[in-house]
Parts: structure tokens; C-alpha cells; sequence
């Protein structure tokens, strides 16, 4: 097949172009380092044709949204509109990467069904995206796969993340954070890429939307535990026990869905995720 991706050059990105490479299919990178802004149409209309376009580009660290409101939401909404355009003129299907839209919840674990609900101006961007998504499945018969990574962890992933900043505070010996109880579901790079794997490959759902999780919680002092375990043991380990402003203290994904119906599951553990990262 040939695969169009929005922001191939990102976390995610940079690993599913690579394994799509590998399995044969062809590559259209659409991203600011290809020259390719998302908000351009004139500049995408100019695409050769596709059959599937996985959407990636996105502003994503969740403070930032408070700063940069409109940027958040012209990218990350205008962003979503050009791309289903794109798949509703190619006749493609369009693969959505949405995050962060339970608030919070309301029973666990959180199944899809969970209701929609923002408690940040980037989950709202999202939650406006999956809606755009229906939307164009609606009127327009475009095919959509709705993708919600739960915490995503890995090599090469953003510093300003709670595992990337643990472990380069690791490096020095010392590790001081603020609160050590929120809980959560944690999911490897490894294992994310497979599952949009099988989003692309899919050829039976027309529309849905899947959760992609572990299954299972830990809290920021277990994530610590762990990692000072990894370090023998040897980490000044030190919390402010200051709560963030609307903390979430607990987020389980219900991952049977995508079990059943896409064929995947999460195949490494925090621990050997950690292993791998810190090796």
C-alpha cells in the first residue's frame, strides 16, 4: 500500500515509517521537515495518491496548551480537517491519533465507551478531532480508525515526559519529583507501532475507535522503584508531594477491543521497556 503520515519525522513517527519500509509498503512523508505543512492545502493537494493516511502532526505537551492556545487548536483541529479532506478526495482511509479525552474517570478500567471528556485544552483539540472523524464517515463514507494511546514511553521521547525526565535525572544519582501517587497506564513504543500496524492493515472496520494500553497502572514511586531497582539501587530518591492542579490520580486502559477485533496486544513489560531505555 502507500501510506501517507502527517508528522513522520516524530516520536511515532520515525518508528512506523521504518516498519511500514520494512514490510514493503511505500512512504509519502507529509511533514515540516519534508517541507510539508499539514495546514497547506494548496500544498497537499499536490499529493500523488495514497490509500491510507495516518495522522500523527499535532502539538501535544499538555502545559503548553494553556500557553499557546490558538496553536494548539489551529494545528491540532485544522490539522484533522485537511487530512480527512485528503483521504475523502483519494478515497483512502484515515487513522487518527487521539489522547487524554476521558478526563477524569468515571469507572475502571476505561473502555471505549467511557464518555468524552476534556480537562485541558489539548484533550479538547482531540476530542473535537475524533468528532470531525465521525463527522466525515457520516456524510462523506470515509473510512476512519480512531487510535487512544494511553501514557506512551520510549527511546527518543520528549524530556519534558515523566519517564525521559526520570531517567536523565537518574543519570546523576539524584531523582526529585513532585507527587508520587498518580497512577498510570504505560505502553511501549515497541508495541504502540504494532498496533497502528494493524490499524493500517485492517480491512474490515469502517469506523472505530480502539484504546491502546498495557491493562495496568503504576504510580509514579513504582516507575522510580523500578528504575532505582535498574540502578541497583544506588538513586537519591526525593517527592515534593506537591499535586498538579486537576491530577488524575489513576487511568486503567480496557484494552479487550482492540483484542478482539484488530488482533493486538501489548507484548513488553514497563520493567523490560525501562531495561531497554536505560541500556
Amino acid at each position: 500500500m502507500i501510506i501517507a503520515i502527517t508528522g513522520s519525522s516524530g516520536f511515532i513517527g520515525r518508528r512506523l515509517v521504518s516498519k511500514l519500509e520494512k514490510s514493503g509498503h511505500k512512504i509519502i512523508k507529509l511533514d515540516v521537515n519534508e517541507g510539508i505543512d499539514i495546514l497547506n492545502w494548496d500544498r497537499l493537494l499536490k499529493i500523488s495518491h495514497f490509500d491510507v493516511l495516518v495522522h500523527l502532526a499535532a502539538k501535544s505537551f499538555v502545559p503548553q496548551s494553556y500557553e499557546m492556545p490558538r496553536d494548539f487548536y489551529n494545528l491540532n483541529v485544522n490539522g484533522v480537517i485537511n487530512g480527512l479532506e485528503l483521504c475523502r478526495i483519494h478515497k483512502a482511509k484515515f487513522i487518527f491519533t487521539s489522547s487524554y479525552v476521558y478526563g477524569k474517570p468515571e469507572y475502571l478500567p476505561i473502555d471505549e465507551n467511557h464518555s468524552l471528556n476534556g480537562f485541558n485544552p489539548y484533550a479538547e483539540t482531540k476530542i473535537i478531532g475524533e468528532k470531525i472523524c465521525k463527522d466525515y464517515h457520516k456524510y462523506f463514507n470515509v473510512r476512519s480508525i480512531i487510535l487512544r494511546p494511553f501514557n506512551i514511553y520510549g527511546l527518543g521521547q520528549n524530556e519534558n515526559f515523566l519517564i525521559p525526565l526520570i531517567l536523565k535525572q537518574a543519570k546523576t544519582g539524584k531523582v526529585k519529583l513532585l507527587d508520587p501517587r498518580p497512577k498510570r497506564d504505560f505502553i511501549f513504543i515497541n508495541d504502540v507501532v504494532e498496533a497502528f500496524m494493524m490499524a493500517i492493515e485492517n480491512e474490515n472496520v469502517e469506523f472505530d475507535n480502539f484504546n491502546i494500553g498495557s491493562g495496568k497502572s503504576f504510580s509514579v514511586d513504582n516507575v522510580v522503584g523500578i528504575i532505582n531497582k535498574l540502578y541497583n539501587n544506588s538513586l537519591d530518591i526525593e517527592y515534593d508531594k506537591v499535586a498538579r492542579q486537576n491530577e488524575v490520580l489513576d487511568t486503567v486502559a480496557d484494552i479487550s477491543k482492540i483484542k478482539s477485533q484488530l488482533n493486538w496486544e501489548p507484548i513488553i513489560g514497563l520493567e523490560e521497556g525501562l531495561k531497554q531505555m536505560i541500556q
